[in-house]
């Protein structure tokens, strides 16, 4: 089972515009100041987007790849997947995420209409209802 990783989707105003922004590209990548240390374990793994407290999606790690400047790039395929969308919390940088809890694909595509605001999305958590 692959590790994956989590990152805020910034700058995206919507699902919409991540999807955008990762399309217009032949690779899209992210940049980050430090190499994984569990880097063997991620191959086949995906890079889940969180945007407004939310997983909405991921894009599939294509690998890393060391700038001139010191930080490392995130390599992904430029597209989004949508997710069954799952509560999580903002962070900065990245965070591993385990297969057993990543969030499984939804079959077709995902607009900004299916994606529930995150404030309902936490309280349905909290029932116990996503």
């Amino acid at each position: 089972m692959p590790l994956h990783m989590t990152k805020i989707a910034f700058g995206a105003e919507s699902p919409a515009t991540l999807r955008a922004w990762l399309e217009s590209q032949d690779e899209a990548r992210t940049s980050t100041r430090y190499l994984p240390k569990r880097i063997e374990e991620m191959a086949g793994g995906s890079l889940f987007w969180i945007h407004q407290h939310t997983i909405i999606g991921r894009s599939p790690l294509i690998g890393f790849e060391q700038r001139e400047d010191g930080r490392h790039w995130i390599r992904m395929e430029p597209r989004l997947i949508a997710v069954h969308p799952k509560p999580k919390r903002a962070h900065q940088g990245w965070r591993y995420l385990s297969d057993e809890d990543a969030p499984a694909d939804l079959d077709g595509d995902i607009s900004e209409g299916d994606v529930l605001p995150a404030k309902l999305v936490g309280e349905l958590a909290k029932l116990g209802l996503v």
